[in-house]
């Protein structure tokens, strides 16, 4: 007798396994794949998985795919980064729950709901689907997109004001009805505690508890502690009942500069997307066709009514964000839905007698549909797409330039070159993928325009093949490697100056074809030394020899390095046979002077 975990299981692997191929070869998207498949096999299908208890469990366990993915997302985000959004988060994110929930909440009063209820209900309907907005501008390309910013900035706020929303349903029950649970001024201190909590431990000990698994070189410790990590943040959020998917993000981000960012987020993905798949075929079973069948006008008018909304809203705020037509509607379209924290209020609510059961069910097949709606939606919208907008011109408009310089990159490095090349007047078009940077620039009068210089339609517009040379000064170590790529690829005689973080960037450089590579502290390192030596009591000229050795040294073994530089073992090896020929080469310097001497003694005294 087979048990009924495993049967369960292997539903769900073959479900997986076959629904997202399936969607991808439709061009329907793995997300759509995904709920098609648990409708399917749900209890309001052919009935495979046939209790809705079952489908609550598996739903509340799917769930931490999505605290994983905003562990990942944390992962690629600075905090610098983080804060330079600040203005986008809090300005945009706050208009847009706040506009939402007004319209939502007359229309609900509107439609015969007491105004708690309303209120309540257009509250929980602002929210979007994290894990289904993110998916699928990720599947589409779109995420890095100037759009898909402002789309993510727009989930950040909504997760962090889910918070207090949670902690807030006690205060929409009914006058007369008693509870045991109130709104506390303590729950509030008690977040921000936890919080900050995770903030120093995550800053101050994670990355020493990484460096000491590292060493182990045990590959399997380094996946467990990844995922030891995300779990033990999401428990110390529920634990403060605070949203796990927060916890994780937090987490994320503090990792964010670790040298192990990238083996951490290799470990976790694999666990995210298995996570994440039963998380929409989760919400597929979930789907009560039942009640779509018994109520189908009233159910697809109040889908239409929330889409309608929260489109027109986010549209809106979109073009108030300088976003093209067809930018601000992908962002206004992939934010529309309803999200999964909608079930968890309903739920609270249903607990605390704020709706009926009958209301919260007929609400979660809307919030569903909703779901359901997001990728048909933007596959219409790529399908109806004008034809000469095929590649989006989502950036500035540049000069009329030729025989010009161009900066790809301006952060400090970028602006140290153009101040250079302004006081010789030599014509230079600074581009930057960062929306913040740019306006932050312009104010100070400098010349930038806004626009990914991977894109092929980016370096055309900026003339890149009327250049004179290309400047690549990007600080990410990725983005710097597609743009190298993009420019290689198409400009192959453009000539590339590039600016490399570390050796293994130049390594990486050099793959692509780029030659003329600085490394963007060592020179600068270099001088320093030269001071030091000259303070420590050198010649002038002995410390300047010295550095120069080191520096050729340097540049040889680079080079060097460069042949085998995927192998870890043979670099350690080489290391340690150069760190031996610099101590050999610094000797041999050193005795030369006093060779000198000898040779002058000798000489006089003959």
């Amino acid at each position: 007798m087979a048990e009924p975990g495993l049967t369960q299981a292997a539903l769900f692997l073959g479900a997986s396994a076959i629904a997202a191929p399936l969607a991808k070869k439709l061009r329907i998207g793995s997300v759509l794949g995904y709920l098609g498949a648990g409708v399917l096999i749900g209890p309001f299908g052919i009935g495979l998985i046939y209790s809705v208890y079952d489908v609550e469990n598996i739903l509340h366990i799917a769930e931490f795919g999505i605290v994983l993915l905003l562990f990942i997302i944390g992962l690629e985000l600075r905090p610098l980064r983080l804060w330079s959004m600040r203005q986008a988060v809090f300005g945009l994110g706050g208009a847009q729950v706040g506009l939402t929930a007004i319209v939502l909440s007359i229309c609900g009063f509107l439609l015969g709901l007491t105004l708690k209820q309303a209120i309540f209900v257009g509250l929980a309907l602002s929210l979007s689907s994290t894990a289904f907005a993110l998916q699928i501008l990720e599947e589409k390309g779109e995420l890095k997109m100037r759009h898909g910013r402002l789309a993510f900035s727009i989930l950040l706020f909504q997760d962090l004001a889910a918070i207090p929303m949670i902690a807030m349903v006690p205060l929409f029950i009914p006058a007369g009805v008693e509870s045991g649970t109130e709104f506390s001024a303590w729950f509030a201190i008690w977040a921000i505690a936890t919080i900050l909590f995770i903030i120093v431990v995550g800053r101050f000990l994670l990355n020493r508890i990484y460096r000491i698994v590292a060493a182990t070189k045990v590959k399997e410790a380094m996946t467990a502690s990844a995922l030891l990590t995300v779990v033990g943040v999401a428990l110390l959020m529920q634990y403060a009942g605070l949203s796990a998917a927060l916890g994780a993000f937090i987490a994320g981000a503090l990792l964010a500069d670790s040298e192990y960012r990238h083996e951490i987020e290799a470990n976790i993905a694999p666990f995210e997307g298995l996570l994440l798949g039963l998380f929409f075929t989760a919400i597929g079973m979930n789907l009560n066709l039942h009640l779509l069948i018994q109520e189908p006008l009233k159910i697809l008018f109040l889908v239409a009514l929330v889409l309608v909304v929260k489109i027109a809203i986010n549209y809106g705020l979109g073009r108030a964000q300088n976003l093209d037509p067809r930018g601000a509607r992908r962002m206004a379209i992939s934010v529309s839905q309803d999200g999964e924290f909608a079930f968890v209020l309903l739920t609270s609510a249903v607990a605390l007698s704020v709706v009926e059961p009958e209301l919260a069910a007929l609400l979660s097949v809307v919030v569903t549909l909703t779901m359901v709606s997001t990728p048909i939606l933007l596959g219409f919208d790529d399908l109806f797409k004008p034809k000469q907008t095929a590649t989006a011109d989502n950036f500035d408009e540049m000069p009329e330039d030729s025989g010009h310089v161009i900066i790809a990159g301006f952060g400090r490095f970028g602006q140290i070159v153009a101040r250079i090349l302004s006081a010789k007047r030599i014509s230079f078009t600074a581009l930057d993928s960062s929306s913040e940077r740019v306006d932050f620039v312009k104010r100070f009068g400098s010349k930038i325009y806004y626009g990914d210089p991977a894109r092929p339609d980016i370096l055309r517009a900026a003339k890149a093949d009327q250049a004179k040379c290309f400047i690549l000064a990007i600080d990410d170590v990725e983005d710097s490697l597609k743009v190298a790529a993009s420019v290689r690829h198409s400009y192959p005689d453009l000539p590339v100056f590039a600016r490399a973080r570390d050796r293994l960037h130049v390594h990486k450089l050099m793959d692509l074809g780029v030659q003329v590579i600085f490394r963007e502290t060592f020179y600068s390192a270099l001088k320093l030394s030269q001071e030091v030596l000259v303070e420590y009591g050198l010649k002038e000229s002995e410390a300047e020899r010295l550095v120069e050795t080191f520096r050729a040294h340097d540049q040889k073994r680079l080079y060097d390095d460069y042949e085998h530089f995927t192998d870890v073992e043979k670099l350690r090896l080489q290391a340690k046979k150069s760190a031996q020929e610099l101590e050999d080469l610094f000797e041999q310097d050193l005795q030369e002077p006093l060779l000198d001497e000898l040779n002058k003694v000798d000489s006089k005294s003959s």
